[in-house]
């Protein structure tokens, strides 16, 4: 009699679990549900190392058409206006991570089966790597360069920790009170609230001329256009619990509550999709990871500081090693010890960077602006 088998590293085995770890992976991060190959996307994919060789990929930014246009039967021939592009380059390089067991006698200890338990670990330490890494780059958090370690849930530093490229300080940021212009200056009376949404809006929405900023395209749902807005539970909590409304606090969270996401193309929207709510054509999201505020003079990250960060179309981009994408990761099984110990083996080559360009020598964030508001723990 002939039985079917399938062993550690058979290419069916390979495959069984690469699907596992890629489904578990992509449903528990937050990030990847804005990630699109369109320019219409929050992050934008890049799929050039995805098809050939090369460890970087050189991405195009085109910022919107300012020209006053041609009236009438007014000569256009000779009044056209040249497109203006700006280049940055992505890296991408490998991370991998892995778990080895004991041995058979502590898998015969226990109840549960361990490589499975390995997948569902490895899938939780991707999400979380994936949320930390554009969360850093679209916020700012500059100390997340530092080669270090984890100390709280937003101090992991260090390359493993950048998406393989520098993160840069945030060009536009907003605070809760005029004459703010550094995170070190928050106190407890410069909490979040709407309002902070309002000033980002505006930012996003105006240029100032010889400054180089220039307006935040928004991210067109339905043909309507929206930012998307992150924030941390402990901003949340403040929006939450203002009880009443003052010049500094206009609106309320049951102001928000009054525009319900629902109806139409929205409900299946991945930018709808799990949002605290919609305020001034904002969809905002809590996670996390949104990190701690940075003081200008140490570079350090700040307790009881949160950067929230409103997005726009291409904030970010991301790109990957050919055989990888946002779904698909190494999966790779070794014996040791004759068999007795079973290693699992993870990897991907990817990496991620904010969407930035340098005009007149001076770079800017391209699609994002920071909110740095007061938050700590509510006991």
């Amino acid at each position: 009699m002939s039985d079917t088998a399938y062993n550690v590293n058979d290419n069916e085995t390979v495959k069984l679990w690469s699907r596992k770890l890629d489904r578990e992976a992509l449903k528990r991060t937050y990030i990847k549900r804005f990630i699109g190959e369109g320019t219409q996307s929050l992050i934008t994919q890049k799929n050039e190392t995805n098809k050939s060789a090369g460890d970087r990929v050189r991405v195009t930014l085109r910022k919107q058409m300012r020209g006053r246009g041609i009236v009438g039967d007014a000569q256009l021939e000779g009044n056209e206006e040249a497109l203006s592009t700006f280049t940055q380059d992505l890296v991408i390089n490998q991370l991998r991570h892995a778990h080895r067991s004991e041995g058979k006698m502590t898998e015969q200890r226990v109840t549960f089966d361990l490589r499975d338990e390995a997948m569902q670990a490895l899938a939780d330490w991707w999400a979380e790597r994936w949320d930390i890494w554009a969360f850093y780059h679209l916020a700012g958090f500059t100390p997340g360069n530092t080669t270090g370690t984890a100390s709280s849930d937003t101090d992991a530093t260090g390359s493993e920790y950048n998406g393989h490229n520098t993160i840069t300080a945030p060009t536009r940021a907003v605070r809760p009170a005029s004459g703010l212009t550094a995170d070190q200056s928050l106190t407890t009376s410069h909490v979040f609230s709407l309002i902070l949404i309002d000033k980002a809006v505006e930012n996003a929405k105006v240029a100032q001329t010889g400054t180089g900023r220039n307006p935040i395209r928004p991210v067109m749902v339905d043909g309507k256009p929206y930012f998307v807005v992150f924030l941390h539970p402990y901003q949340v909590t403040d929006l939450r619990t203002k009880a009443s409304a003052d010049s500094a606090h206009p609106v309320l969270w049951y102001d928000l509550q009054k525009s319900r996401i629902s109806g139409g193309e929205r409900d299946s929207n991945p930018i709808f999709s799990g949002a605290l709510g919609e305020y001034n054509n904002c969809i905002l999201h809590e996670s996390t990871h949104v990190p701690k505020g940075v003081s200008s003079s140490t570079g350090l990250a700040l307790s009881n500081t949160r950067r929230a960060v409103l997005c726009g179309a291409q904030s970010a981009v991301c790109g990957f090693g050919q055989g990888h994408d946002k779904s698909s990761y190494d999966w790779f099984e070794q014996s040791f010890d004759y068999g007795n110990r079973l290693g699992v083996k993870t990897g991907c080559i990817s990496g991620l960077k904010k969407s930035t360009y340098t005009e007149s020598g001076t770079a800017h964030d391209f699609g994002v602006v920071v909110m740095s508001s007061y938050a700590a723990a509510h006991t």
